[in-house]
């Protein structure tokens, strides 16, 4: 579909529905019966691409009116994302990249976007709402204060920021307990917090900084929430690129003029824990997957999609590989992709019911070729200091454990180590994509000379650095990319 008679595009709003382009599916429900039962923390295009669809979707049957999304974020940028949705009466365009086709649906699940503020009052003034009964995140895999023992990191400056100050939080986090102070002082019951990140037991990842956290300024509200409140785990997936001025202009020929459209892949996935404590939404009549087996799928993803993507990203990102789907189009790194994949991570994976590991494995390859989805490996290889840690090092620690190959998962770690050197293979600069950029880059640029540098940064490899086996594979590798080139160490490991 596009539009192709010259007719302008039509400016998103409630009052334009219908008048979009023929094609566009759009809300069939009545807007104005609506009302909030979510706030979600850190509304970005996963979101509404994934939790915001699937209720969106239900909604278009007839259900869960009284479940509505109102949309949150803490940080500063989260305010023009709020003025783009806003002036849009938050309405979001997904367009759907099937390799074969395009389809095009405006969703309207969500009705309001709560004004940023640094000490986040209107954000713990609307979880404070009786009528929210859920409030969910998607805040990045780093997003969550974890110390290199698990635990909270409480000498970060945001965190002691929130212990001295509880009732001026600066943190999701602060907010959500400063939300449950109130409630449990007017005598509301607690809401279910939902994590939508990438986190082996991310619902647990979540209680355990909630409550931590809460145990450093009030240890009554603590136990409060650790009795009362529900944190369920929960497995998403979908792929869902940022959009550029590419994505504007495409909605925009499409006959949509959105300020915050999302493009997205042709698949979805959410599978969750059903351990709500006010109620939710019946998301198994949406596809949603309720099931006390949550770890199951949740391992099997993390492990060949998440960790997948950070064999191809950091080799992408040294080679000067724009996307993903270019990577997988490399006959080289392909191979090096498959073949960590079947030798040394799929052995340490648990299949679940209905799929083979090999099949999700052809169904990732299926996916991260899609020629339609222009993933790019910046995007994809960012905040490596949380996901090497989150998804590729468990995998290493399994196979060291039980004897079985290591080559290539300590290839990747040599790829991200020279891709955090910040100079592509053709001299061009890597800008800084890390939290922790500063370190990684000093560390990579030592570990030219000293391979075991890298290794020793111990809040990534913990006490890998001892282990002879690994540090002698990683130094073999990094040796050899530095010295010959990556396409030298890809065709090593692959032949």
């Amino acid at each position: 579909m596009g539009q192709t008679d010259g007719t302008p595009a039509v400016k998103l709003s409630s009052k334009t529905l219908g008048d979009l382009p023929a094609g566009v599916s759009v809300p069939s429900y009545d807007r104005s019966k609506l009302s909030p039962g979510i706030v979600h923390i850190g509304l970005g295009n996963f979101h509404r691409a994934h939790q915001a669809w699937y209720l969106h979707r239900l909604m278009q049957q007839g259900l869960a009116y009284d479940w509505a999304i109102i949309g949150a974020g803490v940080r500063p940028g989260d305010a023009a994302m709020r003025e783009r949705l806003l002036q849009q009466d938050c309405l979001t365009t997904l367009v759907e990249l099937d390799p074969n086709s395009t389809s095009v649906e405006v969703i309207g699940s969500m009705v309001d976007f709560v004004e940023v503020h640094p000490e986040n009052a209107p954000l713990i003034a609307a979880m404070s709402d009786p009528r929210i009964r859920i409030v969910s995140l998607t805040v990045t895999e780093g997003g969550y204060y974890q110390s290199e023992d698990g635990g909270l990191e409480v000498k970060h400056p945001d965190i002691a920021h929130d212990i001295a100050n509880p009732d001026r939080p600066i943190t999701a986090f602060g907010a959500m307990i400063a939300a449950y102070r109130a409630r449990r002082d007017a005598g509301h019951p607690p809401f279910t917090a939902q994590c939508c990140d990438n986190l082996q037991n991310n619902g647990e990842v979540l209680r355990q900084t909630v409550i931590d956290l809460a145990q450093l300024t009030d240890p009554g509200l603590a136990r409060w929430i650790n009795e009362t409140a529900r944190f369920p785990n929960a497995m998403v997936d979908c792929i869902v690129p940022s959009t550029g001025k590419a994505e504007l202009s495409s909605v925009r020929e499409l006959g949509i003029l959105d300020a915050a459209p999302v493009t997205h892949e042709n698949y979805r996935e959410w599978v969750i824990e059903d351990q709500f404590c006010a109620g939710r939404p019946p998301w198994e009549k949406a596809g949603v997957t309720i099931t006390e087996n949550v770890h199951t799928y949740e391992s099997m993803k993390i492990r060949i999609l998440n960790a997948g993507h950070q064999v191809l990203a950091n080799a992408g990102e040294v080679l000067g590989i724009a996307t993903i789907t270019d990577c997988m189009a490399d006959p080289l790194i392909r191979a090096f992709f498959h073949k960590v994949q079947t030798k040394e991570i799929l052995p340490y994976v648990e299949p679940v019911d209905g799929i083979t590991r090999s099949d999700y494995l052809a169904l990732v390859e299926k996916r991260f070729a899609n020629p339609k989805i222009r993933d790019t490996t910046r995007r994809v290889a960012f905040d490596g200091s949380s996901r090497h840690p989150g998804f590729v090092l468990p995998v290493l620690r399994d196979a060291l454990a039980c004897g079985g190959s290591i080559d290539g998962l300590a290839l990747v770690e040599a790829l991200w180590a020279r891709m955090c050197a910040g100079v592509r293979e053709d001299g061009t600069l890597i800008d800084p994509n890390d939290p922790h950029w500063n370190l990684l880059s000093e560390t990579a640029k030592r570990a030219k000379s000293d391979p075991l540098a890298w290794l020793e940064m111990r809040q990534t490899y913990g006490n890998q650095a001892q282990n002879k086996r690994f540090a002698d594979v990683f130094s073999h590798w990094l040796n050899l990319i530095w010295n010959d080139g990556s396409y030298a160490a890809l065709r090593a490991y692959s032949d």
